[in-house]
């Protein structure tokens, strides 16, 4: 945040003028009464320009390279202690933290609502795995515990929110959980178990159902379920304002077998779904047309020879020009594709992400820099974004953590 008192500028040249504009970073010309009259005031005249702008005017610029960032983590064994907030000021290399919300097992996946009020986690624990809700300071990145409610199925790993429900994917259980949502953001118990039922070619990972993922179409009408034991895809009826029932089986497509979905990135227009396969690095591009799916194209992450796949997170950039999917196992990698019109994917660009197990990764909201967190190195590492090209670098920043496995920034 900026004040500006007036500026006040004499027998200043043209290209001397616009550098000052640049180099003080004023974007928000609208925070100046008609400034084409303005410019044209100092072509008339050309010796004396004078912006004058109210005392108290505020304009807001946008602040590159400092961000804020919750982290989800696992805290077995003992290597956090639950969920962290950070400042992050990514040009000077400073993390700075803010808060840790302990007493919670193994908080692996967050959820944020829209109005930052309220953030929901699972909690992985043998002794009764849960979803969790915090009620949530922005200011202060303080989170408090409401309340807590069991999946009735073993191993949560990623939630989703809406207005009414919240909902866990719960891998050990081959299962979704649904849960209530109350205006004080608590959680109701249990209202509803979808208990998956197959396997699929590989022995090893896929002899029962793991679901890995539940997101919600942009719309809020249906939820898609990727099913890593099975190789489907499930979508489902949201029906919003139900207590029973609220998910009904509406469609579902069997991917590559053997492939193993895993991870899910939307286009911003909820019309192309793009699915990352853990297990052999598949990248399936499908249409959805109501709630139907169909295939579109399958592309990959495991571009190099002779390594052990485990495709783990998917993000598309800011403008939706690019999309980002991190590779563990021996590749540890992240790759960079662009989008085009038909949605088809073009690979671009693969490069290490420095450490090992980048099981999820976060691009800031204005899509300068991409941080990935590394779940058995302990590091998140930063790097930059060339926002036209979409190629990353790295920029030698890390931040030191135990086990981090969820990046939000709010």
């Amino acid at each position: 945040m900026v004040e500006l008192k007036y500026i006040l500028i004499t027998h200043f040249p043209p290209t001397l003028f616009f550098a000052f504009i640049y180099s003080t970073k004023i974007r928000t010309f609208e925070a100046i009464s008609d400034i084409n009259s303005i410019l044209n005031h100092y072509k008339m005249k050309k010796t004396v320009i004078t912006i004058f702008i109210s005392t108290f005017i505020s304009v807001t610029f946008a602040q590159t390279g400092n961000y804020r960032l919750l982290i989800g983590t696992y805290t077995a064994p003992g290597k956090s202690q639950g969920i962290y907030s950070y400042k992050v000021d990514v040009a000077n290399g400073v993390f700075t933290q803010q808060s840790v919300t302990t007493g919670v097992s193994n908080p692996s996946f967050l959820a944020l609502t829209p109005d930052k009020k309220f953030v929901y986690s699972v909690s992985e624990s043998a002794d009764g795995s849960a979803a969790c809700a915090f009620s949530f300071d922005e200011k202060t990145a303080k989170l408090t515990l409401i309340n807590s409610s069991l999946t009735k199925s073993d191993g949560p790993c990623f939630v989703s929110v809406t207005n009414n429900h919240v909902f866990t994917a719960n891998y050990g259980g081959g299962s979704l959980s649904v849960f209530g949502r109350k205006t004080d953001g608590s959680l109701t118990n249990v209202q509803q178990v979808i208990q998956h039922v197959g396997k699929s070619i590989n022995a090893e990972r896929q002899g029962e159902p793991h679901v890995h993922q539940v997101l919600l179409t942009p719309d809020k009408k249906f939820l898609l379920a990727n099913d890593l034991g099975t190789d489907k895809v499930t979508v489902y009826k949201y029906n919003s304002d139900a207590s029973s029932n609220v998910l009904v089986p509406f469609d579902s497509i069997t991917l590559k077998l053997g492939s193993g979905p895993r991870h899910t990135a939307l286009s911003k227009d909820g019309k192309l779904m793009y699915v990352l396969q853990e297990i052999d690095g598949t990248l399936s591009v499908l249409k959805i047309n109501n709630g139907r799916l169909k295939l579109l194209q399958e592309a990959t992450v495991a571009v190099k020879d002779g390594i052990v796949n485990r495709g783990a997170d998917i993000h598309f950039s800011p403008d939706g020009k690019f999309l980002y999917a991190t590779n563990r196992g021996t590749a540890n990698d992240i790759t960079c594709f662009a989008v085009g019109q038909d949605g088809k994917l073009t690979f671009k660009q693969q490069v290490s992400t420095g450490g090992d197990g980048p099981r999820n990764f976060a691009i800031t909201p204005d899509g300068q820099y991409v941080l990935v967190a590394h779940q058995f190195t302990d590091t998140i590492v930063v790097f930059k974004r060339n926002t036209t090209t979409g190629m990353l670098s790295d920029t030698g920043k890390r931040l030191n953590i135990g086990s981090p496995v969820c990046l939000l920034f709010y």
